[in-house]
């Protein structure tokens, strides 16, 4: 779950840092899986190959793409570009779903027509190099979604985590291939790409959800009206409307008061009661439309009558 209290800059500082070392790790990647491919001639090896290769582009990605999502808000964008990350959410998920079909047609090919693998120990060094980098990268992930629930972080860190399975199935294939299971090579590039396959579908539900301007979870929604209701001059608070871009939370809602205080005093309460909630949800913005007690009474008697 996503850290309430992360500010926009150290939101900013960790999805970067991700996004750069994510790109880094995928690059020493590929150069070590395409020299591993070219020297065993290996289905499984082609797959992880081909894998990185598309989580190396998609970072790339990733990184141009957070540019435009962590801008501030300009004349143009009012409500600033968070949607950005929702959209490279989508290009992420295009990717993972591009790429296990390669790896679909792979894996029926090879197991169709099974061949040994030549030189397995250059291939079996390199995954364990590939799954030792890849975990490091992946613990690291986990710790900046934790912090900062980034979709942008969450789509490539699936990648990678499909990447420990790749590489474990790929070193499971270079040695059952040894007269074993000639056509272990090619299942478990296609047990992969399924896995994939259930991963990058629910990005894509999660980035439609951010686009769509879904609501905040149930959970959220209740701390807000804690928080409003917890101020002692509240007196209640209706049409709470909620939606979320990129890191980026929007409150709004009528905020019910007593009927005898002055403008000044009812501007007082909100300004302390939106404080409250920017706090516990940074970044947000809130927006409050004042209501005296006794209008939301009556409009509450007519909307009974009918």
């Amino acid at each position: 779950m996503k850290n309430n209290s992360i500010s926009s800059d150290d939101y900013a500082f960790w999805v970067r840092l991700a996004a750069i070392l994510s790109s880094s790790t995928a690059l020493v990647l590929v150069v070590i899986k395409i020299y591993a491919w070219l020297v065993t001639d290996s289905s499984a090896m082609l797959a992880s190959t081909t894998d990185s290769v598309l989580d190396l582009f998609a970072s790339i990605m990733s990184i141009v793409i957070l540019r435009f999502a962590l801008a501030p808000a300009d004349k143009e964008h009012s409500f600033g570009h968070g949607k950005a990350e929702s959209l490279a959410g989508l290009v992420q998920a295009s990717f993972v779903l591009g790429s296990a079909i390669l790896l679909i047609f792979s894996g029926v090919s090879r197991v169709l027509n099974p061949q040994a693998i030549v030189q397995s120990e250059v291939a079996i060094w390199v995954t364990i190099i590939a799954i030792a980098l890849t975990l490091m990268l992946v613990a690291f992930q986990r710790y900046v979604i934790k912090r900062t629930g980034s979709i942008i972080i969450s789509g490539d860190a699936l990648h990678y985590q499909s990447d420990l399975l790749l590489n474990l199935g790929v070193l499971a294939a270079i040695v059952l291939s040894q007269g074993y299971w000639l056509q272990a090579d090619g299942v478990f590039t296609i047990l992969v790409a399924l896995y994939l396959i259930v991963g990058a579908g629910q990005i894509i539900m999660q980035s439609v959800s951010q686009l769509m301007d879904s609501e905040l979870s149930d959970e959220e929604l209740a701390q807000i009206k804690s928080c409003v209701l917890a101020h002692e001059q509240a007196l209640g608070i209706h049409e709470l409307r909620t939606r979320q871009s990129g890191a980026q939370r929007f409150v709004q809602f009528h905020l019910e008061l007593n009927d005898d205080l002055s403008l000044f005093e009812a501007h007082s309460i909100g300004d302390q009661i939106e404080a409250k909630i920017c706090k516990q949800f940074a970044p947000c913005e809130v927006f409050i439309h004042h209501d005296p007690s006794s209008v939301v009474n009556n409009e509450l008697k007519k909307s009974d009558s009918k």
